[in-house]
């Protein structure tokens, strides 16, 4: 073997000891792999993992042994010998290309590795890396196998649980084991499960299985649901079983031939959950009216809604474009389909709406409404959000023609609530940064603007009038109120008592109206002094609260005003609250309207016909109790049992009460469970006071009446004896 075989033998030795080396030290894992697959997959997949395992540790070792080259030879052999001379490249170096000088040196390499003792390169075996991980490999070995195995799917759903012991004779069916699974509807994504016990909590809708065993094995069993439905079991093998949709709540025993009768009595339950339908908020705009600013020319729109169980994919936002006015209003309408975005039980749908695009102009009205479906089959549930109106304002003075146009144009057609200018003036104190110092200004100055046309409002009532506005003529001024106003504000004297004041004539000393003048015109042709006498109908303590509350808002209009809303809002929280002690006082005014009487039948006028007339002669008829059933069996219930006044009770006719009327009681399942406690069991005087509690809530309220004067003691009817000597003489 000449120096060239000897170095190749020699780097094949060294690659085949570094490819060993990975292998021993990740067989183990091959093997704990397999473990694994096999304990969840079983034996088939187990041995193709073990082959891939292995498949990845071959290639590996084949990869780290090749890695070993020639380069890596010559620096080992430099290194461990130095009759090498740092020459080693000389050996595998191609002879055409050496010079004289490097081919001697070649050949005296070759003869030392001829003569040399060979120099064992192969690197040293991991011992402790291959016993560490031999021992990490056997715990994590012995874990897989000492891990309880998992039961199938199936199989874990229908385990059979140990039934309640119950009392019977020798010979007697009893119930040994039992299990009861729920197979949720498909729509609501819950996995199915099994109950241990025959009393669950279930969703709407879903389907129930029953399996139950005995011993010893009785000739028939069926369950029987407190509405008369009988579902009978049929047996497969040892196993008794049974299926059924669930759509409402129920209560169930189950009957088996022979069974002993504490078995057969004892009631089970089946609450359902209804799929509650989806609830829709509006996020923007804030406030159901909006109306367009100037320049305008995009209306955001912003839904959040949310389900229990999730939501259909898409929505639909219904919009209606109003045009015209008076009698001659058309209707636009046209639906988008809106994607929501969020998780599948809660979303949120936006649109931004071009007003150009839809033909929005001066004076129309667009109302929109998002609808959503939740995901609920076979018939989904379906939510409206609140009509949303985004209104463009009209031109009224250019519009306004003849007395209505004055109306128009005198009174405010839209007033903002209390409420709502807090609410506004909250939300613009945050802004205040955001915003440059005159806008921030104009817009609490608009909101200012609003406090003022509120506190004109509410001041109608206490006779005052508009500010700045034209004032409207009244036939009636309203003396005492008026007086009071003016000489509380300083603006007037008071009025004397000796102003002509009448229901409805004017005065004789007016002024004459002036031709064109709105207020002339209304003056001359209506009355408008309908707010002016409410003053006269309020009582004092109204007034005054009405007057605090006036008060409050001049201080909050003055700082909105002036750009200060934060200052502004202790004053209108206070109006608040003085105007909600005003809508609960005794007596407040309503605005006259007219009677609401029921059209006339002209075809019966002077014909005679007195068919569905009362007659006046015919007597009073005592009215029946609501439901009479109800306070019979009170009264009987409220007899001690064994006694001998103690009637029969009619279940039949309870029990078809509780199904027509079960939207009165507030837990039918409880009433049905007591009153068949009782049937089972008439001496139990528990069970009396159980059901006598559950009644009392549906006994109808008797009437009020008047209560007979106590006729008094000795002393009190002397002295009435004496009043009535006294009054004799």
């Amino acid at each position: 073997m000449n120096a060239s075989e000897r170095l190749h033998s020699l780097l094949r030795g060294v690659r085949i000891r570094r490819g060993l080396d990975l292998a021993l030290s990740c067989a183990p894992w091959a093997l704990v792999v397999a473990a694994m697959v096999l304990r969840f997959h079983g034996i088939a997949a187990a041995v193709v993992a073990l082959m891939v395992a292995l498949a990845l540790i071959a290639v590996a070792s084949a990869y780290r042994a090749r890695r070993l080259d020639a380069l890596w030879l010559i620096r080992r052999l430099n290194t461990l010998r130095a009759d090498m001379d740092d020459s080693a490249d000389l050996l595998f170096a191609s002879a055409q290309g050496l010079t004289g000088l490097q081919s001697l040196q070649r050949s005296r390499l070759q003869d030392r590795l001829a003569h040399a003792t060979p120099v064992d390169l192969r690197p040293a075996w991991s011992t402790k890396r291959s016993l560490l991980s031999l021992l990490i490999a056997a715990l994590v070995f012995a874990v897989i196998a000492l891990w309880p195995a998992p039961k199938p799917a199936a199989q874990a759903l229908d385990a059979l649980s140990p039934a309640p012991t119950v009392a019977a004779l020798p010979g007697q069916p009893r119930l040994t084991e039992q299990a009861l699974r729920v197979d949720p509807p498909s729509y609501t994504r819950l996995p199915p499960r099994s109950e241990p016990t025959l009393e669950a909590r279930v969703p709407q809708g879903s389907n129930l299985r029953w399996t139950l065993r005995f011993q010893p094995q009785p000739a028939s069993v069926a369950l029987v649901f407190h509405d008369g439905l009988r579902l009978p079991l049929r047996r497969q093998g040892e196993d008794w079983i049974a299926q059924r949709s669930l759509a409402k709540s129920a209560l169930y025993r189950i009957e088996a031939a022979g069974a002993a009768p504490a078995q057969s009595r004892r009631l089970y339950r089946l609450d359902v959950t209804p799929d509650r339908a989806p609830q829709l908020r509006v996020l923007e705009p804030d406030r159901g009216l909006t109306l367009m600013a100037q320049g305008q020319r995009a209306w955001p729109l912003m839904f959040e809604a949310t389900d229990d169980y999730g939501l259909a994919s898409s929505a639909q936002l219904r919009i209606t474009l109003a045009q015209g006015s008076g009698e001659n209003i058309t209707f636009r309408e046209q639906r988008i389909s809106l994607r929501g975005i969020g998780a599948a039980t809660q979303k949120r749908y936006a649109q931004r709406l071009d007003l150009t695009a839809l033909g929005f102009a001066v004076g129309d009205d667009l109302i929109v409404q998002l609808s959503v479906d939740d995901n609920r089959s076979p018939q989904p549930q379906t939510a409206l959000s609140p009509s949303l109106i985004l209104r463009w304002p009209a031109d009224l003075g250019s519009e306004a023609t003849g007395l209505e146009g004055m109306v128009k144009t005198t009174l405010p057609a839209y007033f903002r609530s209390q409420r709502q200018i807090i609410i506004d003036a909250e939300a613009l104190i945050p802004q205040r940064r955001k915003l440059g110092a005159d806008e921030f200004l104009e817009r609490s100055d608009a909101i200012g603007v609003d406090q003022r046309l509120l506190r004109l409002r509410y001041g109608q009532f206490l006779g005052e009038e508009a500010e700045g506005e034209p004032r409207l003529p009244t036939n009636d001024e309203a003396p005492a109120a008026d007086a009071e106003h003016k000489d509380e504000h300083g603006d007037k004297p008071a009025a004397t008592q000796d102003a002509p004041h009448d229901d409805h004539d004017h005065a004789p000393n007016a002024a004459p109206a002036k031709f064109g003048e709105e207020g002339a015109v209304l003056e001359e042709y209506g009355h408008t002094h309908d707010h002016a006498e409410a003053a006269t109908l309020l009582d004092p303590g109204t007034r005054k609260l009405l007057k605090a509350a006036l008060d409050e808002m001049w201080q909050s209009e003055l700082h909105l005003r002036q750009g200060e809303p934060k200052l502004a809002l202790p004053y209108a929280y206070k109006a608040l609250g003085f105007i909600k002690q005003v809508q609960q006082a005794s007596r407040i005014y309503l605005a006259r309207v007219g009677p609401e009487l029921p059209p006339i039948d002209e075809s019966r006028r002077l014909s005679g016909d007195r068919k569905g007339l009362a007659r006046r002669e015919d007597a009073l008829i005592a009215a029946n109790a609501a439901d009479p059933l109800l306070g019979s069996l009170w009264l009987q219930l409220q007899t001690a049992p064994g006694s001998r006044d103690v009637a029969a009770i009619d279940y039949g006719a309870l029990e078809r009460w509780l199904g027509e009327h079960d939207a009165r009681v507030a837990d039918p399942l409880a009433f049905a469970a007591a009153l068949d406690n009782l049937r089972n069991q008439p001496d139990c005087a528990s069970c009396r006071a159980q059901l006598r509690s559950l009644l009392w809530p549906l006994l109808t309220r008797p009437p009020a009446s008047v209560t007979p004067r106590d006729a008094g003691d000795a002393l009190d009817r002397r002295y009435f004896e004496a009043l009535q000597g006294e009054g004799g003489r």
